[in-house]
């Protein structure tokens, strides 16, 4: 690591491990949007430990469904809340990886396993401590992980390429990155990305989105799906005096370690969902554009089609015709962004 980018680790490690002693302290709201967690999460929140509640800091809900043995990486794991969450969703024959760099958030984490592996009755979950920019140096391999998780964490990194790159890397084929974090409708200016504050508090490092797509795009990852999103207020008034000509939104993303292609491109295709997912029995949402009503056809691009025949959704779709016949552009829906077809990147 450069010198720039040890310096802002160890600041954002100091945030996390003295400054926060809970999300209390936290100053915006970039860090604390529990409240769009799905129901059937919440009900699991109440068999967690309560330090390991308290000492969560991450943002959105990135808990995606299908998980029952599945192995998860969730990266940034923290106090554990995300990790003893998944314990849960992946169940027995399943595995939970979390990796954090903040030794004071690990220690709350690893202190409450034997807890909860005695409440669930069963343990399934390791964590490591290590950077998630070089998940090799912890002994993570290639295409060994089904789904990576990751809340409000990707954006402290000051070496976000590498960290995508080592996601990429450790995912099995058709395997998911499922994760919510900060975005920013610009870039951040250079002293500002090294504000202590503006770092630990999630926008000092937030990624302008057309850089993240286009960091993914040369990773061969050209199609990244927004499931949701959020602004952020930053109701503390140092904060806004700082950085508020600047607009943030929390968002959580899909994409899928597939090789697809560069713009919607239309098939033919048609996918049906089957109302197989017990958390989902009504609908399931692929993304921000995609709801799929069970029972009910629903034109797909190519894309689209092959996220969900060739993942871990396979079972629950039924999807029909292929790519052999070619009838040019699909008519997508324009990103979260602002950006179409007509930008260049693919806008489902």
């Amino acid at each position: 690591m450069t010198t720039t980018s040890i310096e802002i680790n160890e600041s954002v490690r100091h945030y996390y491990g003295q400054v926060l002693q809970s999300s209390n302290d936290l100053k915006t709201s970039a860090c604390c949007s529990i409240d769009a967690m799905p129901g059937y999460l919440k009900a699991l929140l109440a068999g967690l430990h309560p330090e390991v509640l308290e000492r969560f800091y991450g943002c959105g809900s990135p808990l995606p469904p299908v998980l029952t043995g599945k192995t998860v990486l969730d990266l940034g794991c923290g106090s554990g809340r995300d990790c003893y969450l998944l314990s849960k969703l992946v169940g027995p024959t399943g595995r939970v990886i979390g990796v954090d760099m903040t030794p004071e958030q690990l220690e709350v984490a690893v202190r409450h396993r034997d807890w909860h592996a005695e409440r669930f009755g069963y343990a399934n979950v390791e964590f490591l401590h290590g950077h998630i920019e070089n998940l090799a140096a912890i002994g993570i391999d290639d295409n060994s992980i089904d789904v990576v998780v990751s809340n409000c964490v990707i954006n402290l990194s000051p070496e976000k390429p590498r960290v995508l790159a080592e996601i990429f890397r450790v995912l099995k084929p058709g395997g998911e990155l499922y994760f919510s974090d900060v975005f920013a409708d610009r870039r951040i200016p250079a002293a500002l990305r090294q504000d202590p504050v503006l770092l630990g508090e999630c926008l000092g490092g937030a990624l302008y989105w057309e850089d993240f797509r286009r960091i993914l795009q040369a990773l061969d990852c050209p199609d990244v799906r927004v499931v949701k999103q959020n602004s952020i207020s930053l109701d503390d008034p140092d904060v806004a005096a700082k950085i508020g000509m600047v607009k943030f939104q929390s968002v959580t993303v899909r994409a899928f370690k597939l090789p697809l292609e560069d713009r919607c491109e239309d098939y033919g295709q048609v996918a049906c969902y089957l109302g197989s997912i017990p958390e989902h029995p009504h609908a399931f949402d692929l993304d921000d554009h995609h709801h799929f009503e069970t029972g009910r056809p629903l034109r797909v691009c190519g894309n689209t089609a092959d996220m969900l025949a060739a993942s871990r959704y396979a079972e629950h779709f039924q999807v029909l015709g292929d790519q052999s016949r070619h009838f040019g552009l699909f008519d997508c829906t324009p990103g979260p962004q602002g950006e179409s077809a007509a930008s260049g990147g693919s806008c489902c």
